[in-house]
């Protein structure tokens, strides 16, 4: 009698899928468990934004030491407490209102009529064809070539015909468009799409209305992208403030603190006070506008 050998069972689990190991229940990779909350380059961009912060944050420690703690070697690393005399003294007892008044009223003037100006005739290099445009475009750009060194004669010399020599006129007028606001607003024009247009066309819309009631809503980024750079421009300008003033009563803010520094060199918390006030508008303005800012260089510059 032939006795019969069934074929041995295999283990259940060799005909089922392997499961999951331990620590890895939800089925990703066990690598993936301890990866980072954040990008690995913020561990190199941190310790660098902090080493860029270390001059102003000296500055501002600086400005609240007194003078013995300043003058003192080594120099002190925190203050003792809170000292505000430098303040006082620059407020108090120096032109520094007057002056940080005529620097606003430049910087701001000057903002304005560069978005309004720039605006326009960034729109009519962008949408408008007209005979010799390209040409007067590419010489327009070229004249960002140009240093300022070059041309601060012949615009002293106009500024005297003009009888502007030694006022805020000398300072508002060479600045009152620059190549590089039309150029950045005409970039951003150009990546709007035109049916946007051509229906306000077809509605009535002359082009004027056209761009400032569709064109300019849609381009606020690039409208604040030139509203930051010209004011830092404008604000922390000293070579032609420098040439073109003579009385301390219409120095600016930079030429004033110049002139300031030279006077009273040994009173250095009055002159890091006078920086901190200086700087204060310029990192507000930044910050105000950084997102924008950052969308309007990432968008502009794409479309020739």
């Amino acid at each position: 009698m032939t006795a019969t050998h069934s074929a041995p069972s295999l283990p259940s689990s060799a005909s089922s899928p392997a499961a999951p190991s331990a620590g890895t229940a939800d089925g990703l990779p066990g690598r993936r468990r301890g990866r980072l909350p954040f990008s690995a380059w913020h561990l190199l961009l941190a310790p660098l934004c902090l080493l860029f912060a270390v001059p102003l944050i000296w500055l501002v420690l600086s400005s609240v030491m007194s003078d013995a703690e300043i003058n003192r070697f080594p120099p002190a690393l925190w203050p003792s407490g809170i000292h505000l005399d430098g303040y006082r003294y620059v407020v108090g007892n120096a032109m520094f209102p007057r002056w940080f008044a005529n620097s606003l009223i430049v910087s701001v003037t000057a903002v304005v009529s560069n978005l309004v100006l720039g605006a326009l005739g960034g729109y009519a290099f962008a949408r408008m064809r007209f005979a010799g445009s390209k040409l007067l475009l590419g010489m327009m750009l070229a004249t960002m070539a140009i240093p300022f060194q070059l041309t601060m004669i012949p615009t002293f010399l106009v500024m005297k015909r003009m009888g502007l020599i030694d006022t805020l006129g000398a300072l508002i007028v060479p600045s009152l468009v620059t190549p590089f606001a039309v150029f950045l607003l005409r970039q951003f024009f150009l990546s709007l799409p035109r049916e946007l247009e051509e229906a306000a066309w077809l509605d009535g819309c002359s082009r004027l209305r056209v761009l400032f009631r569709i064109v300019l809503p849609l381009s606020r980024p690039a409208l604040s992208t030139v509203a930051v750079l010209t004011f830092l421009t404008t604000w922390n300008d000293l070579s032609w403030p420098l040439i073109a003033i003579n009385h301390d009563t219409q120095y600016t803010l930079q030429l004033g603190l110049t002139t300031f520094q030279g006077q009273h060199h040994t009173r250095w918390s009055a002159v890091m006070a006078g920086n901190v006030l200086t700087v204060l508008p310029v990192l507000l303005a930044f910050l105000a506008a950084q997102k924008t800012f950052i969308q309007s260089i990432t968008s502009s510059g794409l479309k020739g």
